[in-house]
């Protein structure tokens, strides 16, 4: 079942990653957030990679977080074991030491907007945005969001889309400095493939070293600010505005 969750393909040195979620919009229950933490080991042990290339199955990139997981989150013991699992994505992507190529073939939402800008290349696709909702839902926004949009664009950027909420067209993301590039959507996993190809010519110590020494930038604000944010995250689900969007979501899910 893992192994289909986040699937892995090889061309050449090149490894494809795709979440294979498309019926839910390759949103992140915990079976898939375990499931691309192992891929992502996996990855570790391969020696003959030298670029990987990040995607979603079907029409999204990943809509984010699965809200099915939010009733069990509501136990103080299931929240804190899941809260550590998101600090350890952030820490698992972070820390792989092949360059990865996010090729954003759709929306990218909340943990799935995480997830690409903690790639080292992001193509998106034209008709696609980004967004971090959050904050409306009444949570605070722990898991990438608040960690690292602060370090890619300014303070009060990232605060309006933060708090907002607001979607980001594709060309708003490269101009703020979330995405590299633009296309169109056909030809998004070319364009990451072509990247990625380009990468792996490269001299491999050189590329993989570099971008462990960017990575240190990212990975000290992780270090700095993910546990305040993902214990007030933790809290959030203790506050009356995340149980009233749990009721409606429920609602609506029975009705």
């Amino acid at each position: 079942m893992s192994d289909d969750l986040v699937t892995l393909e090889h061309e050449g040195e090149i490894r494809i990653l795709t979440l294979n979620r498309p019926q839910a919009r390759n949103a992140f229950n915990d079976d898939l957030k375990l499931a691309f933490v192992d891929r992502l080991r996996q990855l570790a042990r391969d020696t003959e990679a030298r670029a990987v290339v990040l995607t979603g199955a079907g029409t999204s990139f990943s809509s984010g977080g699965d809200i099915s997981n939010f009733a069990n989150r509501q136990e103080f013991r299931n929240r804190f074991y899941w809260m550590r699992e998101a600090r350890l994505l952030a820490d698992e992507l972070l820390r792989c030491h092949l360059p990865v190529v996010a090729a954003v073939n759709g929306p990218a939402v909340g943990l799935g907007c995480s997830v690409a800008i903690m790639s080292d290349l992001v193509v998106i696709a034209d008709d696609a945005f980004m967004c971090d909702p959050h904050v409306g839902v009444g949570l605070v926004a722990a898991d990438g969001g608040a960690v690292l949009w602060p370090m890619m664009m300014s303070h009060l950027k990232a605060k309006e889309h933060l708090l907002l909420g607001d979607r980001i067209p594709a060309a708003d993301c490269v101009a703020l400095g979330l995405a590299n590039r633009v296309v169109p959507s056909a030809e998004v996993l070319p364009t990451a493939m072509a990247l990625a190809q380009r990468l792996c010519e490269l001299p491999w110590q050189a590329v993989q070293e570099t971008k462990r020494a960017v990575n240190l930038h990212l990975q000290e604000a992780v270090l700095r600010v993910m546990p305040m944010a993902t214990t007030a995250e933790s809290e959030s689900f203790n506050t009356e505005a995340v149980q009233s969007f749990m009721d409606r979501f429920l609602g609506d899910s029975t009705s």
